[in-house]
């Protein structure tokens, strides 16, 4: 009994180093890219359809990578700690892993546009 006890605590422990991996590496660096690239699209005047498939898919997986990996696990960890409420860690969690990344890329093509001009 306490072999397995011992198996689903390490379990648990890596389970929560991929979900730091991706909430601090992974989320903010597609979220970045995803605003770069949006607003490369929407300032480039450019419209064609690869374009905009890529802007389109860009944004899916960055609403399915703050959904799925970004608030379920942080809703998760609230709900085993239970000292904040559930809703309010998760919508933190994705604020600073996922929004301000993205507004970070958005401002930084904007700054590069005025810059050129």
């Amino acid at each position: 009994m306490k072999l397995h006890t011992q198996a689903l605590s390490s379990m648990a422990s890596h389970q929560s180093y991929g979900a730091l991996f991706v909430g601090f590496i992974i989320a903010p660096l597609l979220s970045f890219f995803s605003g770069f690239h949006t607003m490369d699209f929407i300032v480039g005047g450019v419209y064609t359809w690869p374009q905009m498939s890529r802007v389109v898919a860009l944004t899916l997986a960055f609403v399915i990578l703050s959904y799925e990996f970004v608030y379920k696990e942080n809703r998760e960890q609230a709900l085993h700690s239970q000292g904040i409420r559930m809703s309010q860690q998760g919508l933190k969690a994705i604020l600073y892993s996922c929004f301000v990344p993205y507004v970070l890329g958005v401002l930084l093509l904007l700054s590069l546009v005025l810059v050129s001009q």
